[in-house]
């Protein structure tokens, strides 16, 4: 299908680029295109201006910055998945970008955009819940941090105003003993998770001390298990810890579509967090 009539501007600096988007409410901003360029085909989008921020400089690139690391949203997933910085700082960035669809939208899509689009199956929103990273946005105005739990508005949509455009995160470091695991159930490799859980778990003396567990594709937006990760505070590894996990689906709305129904995402949900958590933790 052949998209709708849109405009298409390619601004020179970060400034233009906002301001462009303060100047229509109907523009979107074109990244990596990996999500956006789908929708337009199918004209599920119809945006009157698409700003492209692709060639933009400063938004690309992983850094270390002591206690977080910062990554560009124009960085790549197969840039961030390499990462020596990621993989070091923040692994499960690098297991969840790992599994993102296949190598030739890994080579395209973006980090920040992945986290704009805000699809609630995406893989990389519910790993930067988990790890309680921080999302930076620039306007003409200046720049603005958003706590991630406070990212994620409904299905689609985000609490980015307009004129504002994503930056980067900041994905803060763990200190302690910690585990990592992104464990995901899909019907193809190149396909969205049916659900996928990302597992940070810290360990001591053959329990666990906390536990950190976001869920894609179990409600609008991802969500935080909060009630497995208190269910799991303190637990000694094994059979406690697969009933602890039982509590993953706990205060979820799974949707139903071709793939699965309700009641079977939470099953989902419930086994594939027990096996992240073992995973995580270092248990066979």
């Amino acid at each position: 299908m052949i998209p709708a009539q849109f405009d298409y501007l390619r601004p020179a600096t970060l400034e233009e680029a906002c301001q462009a988007l303060a100047a229509d409410d109907e523009a979107k901003v074109l990244a990596g295109g990996q999500s956006l360029l789908p929708l337009l085909r199918l004209r599920l989008a119809y945006p009157t201006t698409l700003v492209d921020i692709g060639r933009l400089p400063g938004l690309t690139g992983v850094h270390d910055r002591g206690d977080h690391v910062f990554i560009g949203a124009l960085a790549t997933h197969d840039e961030v998945l390499r990462s020596p910085v990621v993989r070091a700082g923040c692994p499960l960035v690098a297991l969840a970008a790992a599994t993102v669809a296949d190598p030739a939208v890994r080579h395209r899509g973006t980090f920040g955009g992945s986290l704009a689009h805000a699809d609630p199956a995406g893989d990389l929103p519910a790993v930067v819940l988990a790890l309680d990273g921080v999302l930076v946005a620039r306007s003409a105005e200046g720049e603005r941090e958003i706590a991630a739990a406070d990212f994620f508005a409904d299905y689609l949509e985000t609490t980015l105003e307009a004129g504002e455009i994503l930056v980067g995160v900041k994905i803060p470091k763990l200190a302690g003993e910690w585990g990592f695991h992104y464990e995901k159930f899909r019907r193809t490799v190149q396909a969205w998770a049916i659900v996928g859980v990302a597992v940070a778990v810290r360990r001591s003396n053959g329990s666990i001390q906390e536990a950190r567990i976001g869920l894609s594709n179990m409600g609008t937006t991802p969500l935080r298990a909060r009630a497995a990760e208190s269910a799991l505070q303190g637990v000694e590894l094994g059979e406690a810890v697969r009933q602890a996990c039982e509590e993953a689906s706990a205060d979820t709305a799974p949707p139903a579509d071709l793939h699965a129904q309700p009641d079977y995402r939470r099953h989902l949900a419930r086994v594939l967090t027990h096996r992240a958590v073992r995973t995580a933790a270092g248990t066979p």
